[in-house]
Formats: structure tokens, C-alpha cells, sequence
């Protein structure tokens, strides 16, 4: 097929049965490699979605300068699907941004602003969005996304990468396993997908230290999954009552930054798929929840991003010795010295 354009090509990712890592006994893995869109991760739906739903409704104009506080990815999406569009962007980024997602966003056109002011956890992004917030007033037809907030988010899952997954299941599907940031990929994929199989279990993976699902606030050090806030797509009662509850959300596991490393490094040495630290999460958690699952289930999880971007992060030796201890994840060194 001939695309307009490189959005044009976001999507139609692959389903991959993890059986390296996740070998029998035991429920089957499957992922969908959402690290394969054309920007390298899941970001690229919601940010290609959100800009061209505006520009159809004339809420983005040609005069429209996009905002967005973003660690990375959906400022790289952004940034992309700016480009296509033709509109000025501006990404507010913080210290843990990784130098090659700093190089991108700046290839890609992208104005870059810094900010520098944690807070007494660590985390920057109440300071992000105050520089969000200030960029709103000073720049003239500013308009910032909200990734956490914008339902569109959550919509572009629903209406794509949850289509892709109905078509391409060749039996039904029993679990569902997802990291989240926003929360926009886990609700669009479980209002979807819960249609079709109603006793679907939903299970989110995210950060300890992550404030998203009421846990006390700490450090993070893998980018891209957990938050420093409660997103508005979260409504209050979409927590299911008890171990098997019938809300939106079923279960959460929390993963430390050091078993979502072990887990990347784990996928890399038995799939050979380079993703990033939420990937090595989901994977994490999997281990975790697999021996408690019926044998004969399917479990669906999403890699959201490529590993490329975190060589120098979780996948640095030296990097990984600075993090916190944790018991409970015994990493191996990186096969390959980087």
C-alpha cells in the first residue's frame, strides 16, 4: 500500500505469542508489539488520533501551537504528527528525560523546555505542568493536549488498536494485562474489548511510588510508566469491589524499577525484543500473576515501546547499580556490554 503520510502508517501491529518467556504450563501470552509504530511506541495512536479528530472539529487551526508535558514517547508522537500537520509544538520535558527522546523531539522541530524543580518525591511533573500552564498564557494559539485528560486518548484505543486485536485473536480472551501513565490505553482497550468477552479480567501494571490507583507517592526511575497524579480518565469507581471485581479495572500490580528491568532484559535474552521499561513490567507482573491463572486461559499484553531509547538507561549496567535495592528482582547483567 501507498500512505500520505508516516501517521498514515500508525497502526496494524503485530500479535506475538511470547511462549520463550512464558513457556508451558500455563496460560498463554500473547503481545501486541506496539513498539513497531512508526515513532516506536503505542503513543503514536493517541497523539495521530487526537490531532486529526481537532483539526477535523476545528479545534486545532493552522494557527494552533500543541503543548504537552511529556517524558518522551507521546512527546515524540506529538512531535511527529505536528510535523505532518504542519503546526508548532512545544514539549516540557524534566531531567529523567532520556538524551536520545531530548535529540528526537529536537530533530523532529519540536521547541524543548526544561524544568528542573522536583518535588520532595522526586517527580517533576507538578513543575511541568506549571510551565504547561504558564506557556498557555504566553503563547499565542496555545492549546495543550492533556494526555491525561483528553478522552480522545482512551478513544484511539478503542476505536484501533482494540479493533486490531478483535481481528487478529484466534480464540477468546481471558486476561488482560496493561502498564499505565494516563490510563488511556488500558480504558480504551477494556471498553473494546469487554464486548466481545465480557468476563475479561483486567489487570494494570504500574510503578511503585506511582500515585494513580491511591498508592503513597516515592521515587521512579524507569520512564514511562506510573504518574505523579491521578488522571482524569481514571473516574472514581472504575476499581473493581474485592479480588475479582466487576469494575473497569480488576487487579493492580506494582513493579519495582528493578523487576521492570530484570523484565526487559528477560524478554530480550529469551524473545530477542529490545522494548522498554514498561515492557520489562509487563512482563514482571506476568510472572508474577501466571502461576494463579487457570492453565487453558489467554492473556493479552501490550509492549508499548522499542529498548533503543533506554541503552543508557535500563539497559546500562552501571545505571541499574544506582537504583534502589529491591529483594524481590535480582537483575542480570546486560548480555552485551553497552
Amino acid at each position: 500500500m501507498l500512505y500520505t503520510s508516516v501517521t498514515a502508517c500508525v497502526g496494524r501491529t503485530p500479535l506475538v505469542e511470547l511462549g520463550r518467556q512464558f513457556p508451558p504450563p500455563g496460560p498463554t501470552v500473547i503481545a501486541k508489539l506496539e513498539l513497531m509504530n512508526p515513532s516506536g511506541s503505542m503513543k503514536d495512536r493517541s497523539a495521530a488520533y487526537i490531532v486529526e479528530r481537532g483539526l477535523a472539529d476545528g479545534t486545532i487551526t493552522a494557527g494552533t501551537h500543541l503543548i504537552e508535558s511529556s517524558s518522551g514517547n507521546f512527546g515524540i508522537a506529538l512531535a511527529t504528527a505536528a510535523r505532518v500537520h504542519d503546526l508548532d509544538f512545544t514539549c516540557v520535558v524534566d531531567p529523567k528525560t532520556t538524551p536520545a527522546n531530548l535529540r528526537i523531539l529536537q530533530s523532529l522541530g519540536a521547541a524543548v523546555e526544561l524544568v528542573t524543580e522536583p518535588d520532595e518525591h522526586g517527580c517533576f511533573l507538578d513543575c511541568r505542568l506549571r510551565r504547561v500552564a504558564a506557556l498557555g498564557r504566553e503563547l499565542p494559539g496555545a492549546l495543550w493536549i492533556n494526555q491525561y485528560a483528553n478522552e480522545r486518548n482512551w478513544q484511539a484505543h478503542y476505536h484501533g488498536t482494540a479493533g486490531e486485536i478483535l481481528a487478529d485473536l484466534d480464540r477468546p480472551l481471558d486476561c488482560l494485562v496493561v502498564p499505565v501513565s494516563t490510563t488511556g490505553t488500558i480504558l480504551g482497550l477494556a471498553r473494546r474489548l469487554r464486548i466481545s468477552f465480557p468476563a475479561l479480567y483486567v489487570v494494570a501494571v504500574d510503578a511503585a511510588g506511582s500515585v494513580i490507583f491511591g498508592g503513597p507517592p516515592g521515587p521512579r526511575h524507569v520512564p514511562g510508566l506510573g504518574a505523579g497524579r491521578r488522571p482524569e480518565l481514571l473516574a472514581q469507581g472504575e476499581m473493581g469491589q474485592g479480588e475479582m471485581g466487576q469494575g473497569e479495572i480488576d487487579e493492580v500490580v506494582s513493579v519495582s524499577d528493578r523487576e521492570a528491568v530484570a523484565g526487559c532484559r528477560s524478554l530480550a535474552a529469551t524473545e530477542g525484543i529490545l522494548a522498554g521499561g514498561s515492557s520489562g513490567a509487563v512482563v514482571a507482573a506476568i510472572a508474577r500473576l501466571r502461576p494463579g491463572l487457570p492453565a487453558g486461559w489467554q492473556v493479552l499484553t501490550v509492549l508499548p515501546d522499542r529498548g533503543d531509547r533506554y541503552l543508557d538507561q535500563v539497559y546500562d549496567d552501571e545505571w541499574v547499580a544506582r537504583l534502589p535495592d529491591v529483594e524481590s528482582a535480582e537483575v542480570e547483567p546486560a548480555a552485551v556490554a553497552l
